[in-house]
């Protein structure tokens, strides 16, 4: 009932989906308000060129080849590495292998069906590309150029089959790029389209992870023929009058099982809605479906996000609580949203089609249930305390340090404060803020923290990340923090595993400046003081208004739950234990960010739909890379 293992159970990547229904080429889609927290500065024009090039040998409008790319990778190209779809590059081209869907813990090695299983045409449109351009399979997975081509030469192929030729109107290429989606639902089509045909017309400009400066002009005259939607003749799609989801997300409807979460009537019995929790699933989209099917496993969520397209199956009502979070105070108070990927294989990547659509659900969940939009209230499974001391280590830490909180947190409309340029005064409250591109970090990755089965030995990775590394001292040679709790009584001897989330500060964390050292940021952190390389400031940005609590007395309790005194609880129902997290402190001197405002203790019985509420009053702080719980009587 309270999930603590310490990584998610390994499941399947690609074979669950291809199961029974093609995966679905990624749709990678940014709304205009995110473009500003998207620009970068200048740099190098070279990908521009081979799009103008591609556009031209193919007779593709390069506006409408921009904005299908940019939909599918943000014009990134990954490195010759494929994404949870199968995809590669700039151009997302599938080539789905039988030893994508056989190794590590995919389960499927040994079936006599594994190759029809990797069979459909929309799993290898790298070969149908090659086909067309005369490149080989390998450019086209490794060469920016021979990839951008190979997108054009589909989009043209797709273009021909439906009007007969390649106009230059950009309101004529719909249908072909809908068809590119690989979607085989019309909503989901249509909506990738939409999202592209958005781009051209409102315009965008980026610099890529690799320096690539890439500009998509504004054509606000543009107005696309949707009527070519159904010459597709795609699978119609059903509406889904029981999901509560946005209109612009395809979402479809499928319980999980009863014994994986409670029937509850939030918030009406009195039970707030808090919290939005993002995961990852470590898994294929059918396979975290499954999971939460199965009786007995304990194990759900409200929402599963699949990495290819953006479609989304409903598996608790919000009015419900679901074990998804490893807390049950949290599951309590919180909606959660897993997402289709691994989150040591992140950066490579979570399509931006779950960014998209992660945005757009949370916008509206955060307006139904007045869940404010900031990251003490959108939080990630990792930012979730154990419930006890017996638990904190093994907290799961999805959706890890490849997750852009800066992006989607810009996506769903909350921009950080302005960058001063200045180095962070002590006292201050500050808000942790790197520049995720410019952010390269360096952690071990073993084969048992990455369920994909593409990680074969222990090594050394180097990627743009969300967090930052804090040290027991002013100094790269300093030892990391050690999380007392993860390596209890190592002083100085944390590590750079990319499980090991004591020794990180993440993106969206506020924290107060205990310190300041030439380059080097000081905070309070997990009963400590730890430093972060900070150089003018270039890392953080202030944190106006935020709440700061400091102990009354010689210290102040944590808690990873926020339950009532036995005492407080009706006859006939018994009491939540809770007791202090004895492996943690918050004594005098210390200071902490909470969010506003302390909420009741309470507890929730299905019996009845018993909502029981204490007299305490808890602060929710930012205490380490997780939260943790104070009594409102303990600080000030």
């Amino acid at each position: 009932m309270r999930k603590s293992a310490h990584k998610k159970k390994s499941r399947t990547i690609l074979a669950g989906t291809v199961a029974g229904a093609a995966v679905v080429a990624g749709c990678l889609v940014a709304l205009p308000s995110a473009q500003a927290a998207l620009t970068g500065d200048a740099g190098t024009q070279d990908r521009q060129a081979e799009f103008a090039d591609a556009a031209k040998e193919f007779h593709v409008p390069l506006d409408v080849l921009l904005g299908v790319s940019y939909q599918e990778s943000l014009w990134d190209a990954h490195g010759g590495r494929y994404n949870t779809s199968g995809g590669y590059g700039p151009m997302n081209l599938t080539d789905v292998t039988t030893a994508m869907v056989s190794g590590g813990a995919a389960g499927a090695a040994g079936r006599g069906d594994i190759a029809s299983l990797t069979s459909s045409p929309s799993l290898h449109t790298l070969k149908a590309a090659a086909g067309l351009t005369g490149a080989s399979a390998k450019q086209l997975r490794t060469d920016d150029r021979e990839n951008i081509r190979g997108g054009a030469a589909l989009l043209a192929s797709y273009e021909k089959e439906l009007t007969g030729g390649t106009p230059n109107d950009p309101a004529a290429w719909y249908g072909a790029v809908a068809r590119y989606s690989q979607s085989p639902d019309e909503k989901s089509a249509g909506l990738f389209a939409d999202r592209v045909f958005t781009s051209v017309t409102s315009g965008v400009s980026r610099k890529t992870q690799d320096g690539q400066r890439v500009k998509l002009a504004a054509a606000p005259s543009v107005r696309p023929s949707t009527g070519q939607l159904a010459k597709l003749r795609l699978k119609a799609s059903t509406p889904a009058t029981d999901t509560e989801c946005p209109t612009t997300v395809d979402c479809t409807f499928l319980p999980a099982a009863a014994s994986n979460g409670q029937v509850a009537n939030r918030p009406a019995d009195g039970v707030d809605i808090k919290y939005i929790v993002i995961h990852d699933t470590e898994s294929s989209y059918q396979a975290a479906i499954d999971t939460f099917q199965q009786s007995g496993s304990a194990d759900s969520a409200h929402y599963v996000m699949r990495a290819s397209d953006g479609a989304v199956t409903q598996m608790t009502a919000a009015k419900d609580v679901a074990y998804h979070a490893g807390n049950y105070w949290f599951n309590l108070h919180s909606i959660g949203i897993e997402h289709e990927g691994f989150a040591a294989q992140g950066a490579s990547w979570y399509p931006q089609t779950q960014y998209q659509a992660t945005a757009e659900l949370v916008r509206y969940l955060a307006a139904k249930y007045d869940i404010p939009l900031d990251r003490q209230h959108v939080i990630g499974h990792d930012n979730v305390p154990g419930p006890q001391d017996s638990y904190v280590a093994g907290m799961h830490w999805d959706p890890g340090p490849y997750w852009d909180w800066s992006r989607f947190m810009g996506m769903v409309g909350t921009h950080t404060a302005t960058r001063t340029g200045r180095t962070p005064a002590v006292g201050e409250a500050v808000t942790i803020a790197p520049p995720f591109s410019g952010n390269e970090q360096t952690v071990r990755v073993c084969p048992d923290d990455d369920p994909s089965g593409t990680t074969t030995e222990c090594a050394d990775r180097s990627e743009p990340a969300n967090f930052l590394p804090v040290r027991t001292a002013p100094d790269t040679g300093a030892p990391l923090f050690a999380d007392p709790a993860v390596h209890p009584g190592a002083e100085g001897k944390g590590t750079d595993q990319i499980n090991d989330w004591g020794s990180t500060v993440e993106d969206g964390q506020q924290f107060v400046v205990a310190g300041v050292s030439g380059d080097w940021t000081a905070i309070w952190f997990s009963g400590a003081k730890v430093w972060f390389y900070n150089p003018g400031g270039r890392n953080t940005v202030p944190a106006p208004g935020a709440t700061v609590v400091r102990p009354t007395g010689d210290s102040a309790a944590l808690y990873g739950s926020g339950y009532p005194k036995p005492s407080e609880y009706p006859s006939g129902l018994s009491p939540s234990a809770q007791e202090p997290l004895s492996v943690y402190s918050f004594p005098a001197g210390q200071a902490y960010v909470a969010a506003q405002p302390p909420v009741s203790a309470d507890d929730f019985f299905v019996s009845g739909d018993t909502h029981v509420i204490g007299a305490e009053k808890f602060y929710t702080i930012q205490y380490n890379h997780r939260v943790a719980l104070v009594d409102s009587a303990d600080v000030a």
